[in-house]
């Protein structure tokens, strides 16, 4: 029996419509070796056939699925099946590659479309009826740990110099000690090729591997073979970035991307603003890290100045600049001063500050300049004074605002 079919009544349809009459179909890829290390179904499962394009179109429609040509080019369908997706792509054999894309076939045998893979654990196949399929020695690296290129390393990787950052980003999430030594060094005799890969690519690898299970230790790696600064775009401060990341556990918190690369690699706005640029961030990724550059709330600052940070900055950039203070800080992972003004943006109740402009308008002020500037000075006495909702109080700093 298929593991993998036994909760999901849509990948079996998909299974049984494109298995028969000359043709095959099987799970491939990171299905297959989650499950087979005992990582729990994946959201996403690809499947490989023997079938073209077209012919996986008509067996889809005549199973009552929905097929959609989202990368026919490619030899890529999706077919929808029970609410849930599942890309479909006919084997392939590259043709001719330049170290960004590849040329390719498409072909039937199974032996070649292992082949151009790019790591052995990602090589596995599942048949319809449970079988695993082996071809390149990818069991015994999955349960290993050990994230290998199929084949000759450099041959792997020129074909398209994004497997670099796969290797790392892998290894960072499979990976048991070490980086493989043939792959680092295949790496490094390739670092150039970094240089021709877009940067939304390069964007998309890094996020990923900076919130791996094992990114501390592969950072390390990754800079001491020379590989993280190329793709930065500077040096990284691998030592800050892998205490955040136990601060983070420490604490109980999800790790963040952002917030690691800010860790990573900023300093000043200047810094984000390069990353911005040079990876190609999103708007809001881009204005996250920026923020991340200012000055960090510390354990000296007192109770009505750390309120006043996150009211300011707001709770999650709060949150933000004081994790990567404590990293930055030295300070040990039970250190309570750190972890109680951490503590305090998740605990406290934010106040939405009383006065309106209907306040200032009953007390002789017009619409204009003036009343911006009056609601302005107000809210920063409020805040000095400490967020009291007294109304007596706020009488006295709405007077003093209108009259400063």
């Amino acid at each position: 029996m298929n593991p993998l079919t036994q909760h999901r009544p849509g990948l079996a349809r998909v299974l049984d419509a494109l298995n028969g009459e000359g043709e095959e179909a099987r799970i491939v890829g990171g299905a297959v070796r989650d499950w087979l290390i005992g990582r729990g179904a994946r959201s996403d499962v690809d499947i490989a056939t023997t079938a073209l394009p077209e012919e996986v179109i008509r067996r889809a429609r005549a199973a009552g699925l929905k097929p959609v040509p989202t990368g026919i080019e490619h030899g890529t369908i999706t077919i929808v099946a029970e609410g849930e997706p599942y890309e479909v792509t006919t084997l392939r054999e590259d043709v001719e590659t330049d170290g960004r894309r590849a040329r390719v076939v498409f072909g039937r045998d199974w032996a070649h479309d292992a082949a151009r893979r790019d790591f052995t654990m990602n090589a596995l196949y599942l048949t319809r009826e449970g079988a695993l399929i082996d071809l390149v020695g990818g069991e015994a690296d999955a349960r290993a740990g050990r994230v290998r290129f199929i084949g000759d390393a450099d041959r792997r990787i020129r074909e398209d110099y994004l497997r670099i950052l796969r290797l790392f980003r892998f290894h960072a999430a499979f990976g048991h000690g070490p980086v493989d030594p043939e792959a680092l060094a295949a790496a490094m005799r390739n670092r150039a090729g970094l240089g021709q890969l877009s940067r939304e690519r390069v964007r998309t690898e890094l996020l990923k591997l900076l919130v791996a299970p094992g990114a501390a230790s592969t950072l390390m790696e990754m800079d001491g073979a020379g590989l993280l600064a190329p793709v930065l775009g500077r040096a990284g401060d691998v030592a800050v970035f892998t205490r955040l990341c136990a601060i983070e556990a420490a604490l109980g918190l999800a790790a963040d991307a952002i917030r690691r690369l800010g860790a990573l690699a900023v300093r000043e706005e200047a810094d984000a603003r390069a990353l911005r640029d040079g990876l190609r961030l999103s708007n809001s990724e881009a204005a996250r890290l920026e923020a991340l550059a200012g000055p960090a709330p510390a354990p000296a600052m007192c109770a009505k100045g750390q309120k006043a940070f996150i009211y300011r900055m707001g709770r999650a950039t709060y949150t933000d600049r004081a994790l990567i203070g404590f990293a930055r800080s030295g300070a040990g992972m039970d250190d309570e001063g750190w972890r109680d003004l951490i503590a305090l943006a998740a605990g406290w109740d934010i106040p939405v500050f009383p006065l309106k402009a209907a306040d200032f308008l009953t007390r002789g002020l017009t619409p204009g300049p003036a009343l911006g500037a009056a609601l302005k000075r107000a809210e920063e006495a409020w805040i000095e004074a400490g967020f009291p909702m007294d109304a007596a109080v706020l009488e006295g700093i709405a007077r003093e605002a209108i009259t400063a």
